[in-house]
């Protein structure tokens, strides 16, 4: 009896997954059948579409739809949350996906992209309490990197691109964003040059007790890095980007 149970429970799934593959089992008639399919399918393309609106506007309705289907035919979820479905999606497009001629080249960039949105959005972390006045400057406290801030690096500028900007060949340069969600639970993103993404990899970490450095110790560090001949230039420099940086809620300060 368990046997025959565990058979028909794989049938099921099997059809829901690919109805044009794997017939139903045959003693539930189609009319039930046909609402499990129809709900199985909409709740996780309605999932997947809300996660990733800019990629979902930039396929037709057949090809989209083909792409969820072998998405839900191929992949092996790992979770049964529906919040972690963009995930689960994001990694059938890094590992399983075919490449097929309606995917634009950079459809994985975006993807990574627009799912660091969803996943700070609804990340439960919260930012520190910054434990220095707003009027002292971080060149003589510690900056540290707020949980809620992502540095991330694409080949394709894809914080432009939608219907009217679609390119078709990657950057010249590496594309620097930070993705971060601020005080006020707002997602955004900062353009970033490699210094201040430089900076920001050396902030993250930076409330060790055992090794924190002050903004000034970080600037001068990179300085050293770029060979520059006059280091306090970049400190001069690396203080209105900690400013900003702390500002919009990326950074907060501690006392050194």
């Amino acid at each position: 009896m368990a046997d025959k149970f565990y058979d028909i429970q794989r049938t099921f799934a099997a059809h829901i997954r690919e109805p044009s593959l794997h017939p139903a089992p045959t003693d539930i008639e189609d009319r039930r059948m046909k609402i499990y399919r129809e709900l199985f399918y909409k709740n996780i393309e309605g999932f997947i579409s809300s996660a990733f609106p800019v990629l979902r506007k930039l396929y037709s309705d057949t090809h989209w739809h083909q792409m969820v289907r072998d998405f839900i035919h191929r992949h092996q979820s790992q979770t049964p949350y529906f919040l972690e479905v963009s995930e689960e999606f994001l990694a059938y497009l890094e590992g399983e996906r075919e490449p097929a001629n309606c995917d634009p080249v950079f459809a994985l960039a975006l993807a990574r992209y627009e799912w660091a949105e969803l996943a700070l959005f609804v990340a439960e972390q919260s930012i520190p309490e910054d434990s220095l006045p707003i009027d002292q400057s971080l060149l003589d406290h510690v900056p540290v990197l707020s949980p809620l801030a992502w540095s991330m690096v694409f080949d394709y500028p894809v914080h432009k691109i939608g219907e009217t900007f679609q390119p078709e060949q990657p950057s010249e340069q590496p594309v620097c964003l930070v993705v971060y969600r601020n005080r006020q639970d707002k997602v955004a993103f900062l353009e970033a040059n490699p210094v201040t993404a430089r900076l920001l990899e050396l902030c993250e970490g930076n409330d060790d007790a055992r090794h924190n450095k002050t903004g000034r110790e970080l600037l001068e560090k990179i300085a050293e890095e770029l060979q520059h001949p006059d280091p306090s230039m970049v400190v001069k420099a690396g203080a209105d980007i900690l400013a900003q940086l702390r500002q919009l809620d990326i950074i907060f300060g501690m006392f050194d």
